[in-house]
């Protein structure tokens, strides 16, 4: 589920819904906030649904790979160097 195949489409997958997490981190955010922003758009302006534990498994996969921290405050931000540290 972490990837799409034939049987499950990109937004289905966990890296659909990462690419969500990343562009809905804009500005800092707390996970709250952002699953709240996700469950109005999910099936209406996102196809496809998940649950709040897949949410967490996408903020974790981006966390890892370094695309978001947290701030002082506890909430996820951009890592703006992101782009250049895989390079």
């Amino acid at each position: 589920m972490l990837l799409p195949d034939k049987h499950i489409s990109f937004a289905e997958s966990l890296l659909g819904l990462g690419y969500f997490v990343l562009d809905g981190v804009k500005n800092p955010i707390t996970v709250d906030n952002l699953w709240r922003n996700f469950e109005k758009i999910q099936g209406v302006d996102y196809p496809a649904f998940h649950s709040f534990d897949n949410l967490v498994l996408a903020v974790d996969v981006l966390y890892a790979l370094g695309a978001i921290d947290l701030n002082e405050d506890g909430q996820l931000k951009r890592n703006k160097d992101w782009h250049q540290q895989c390079a």
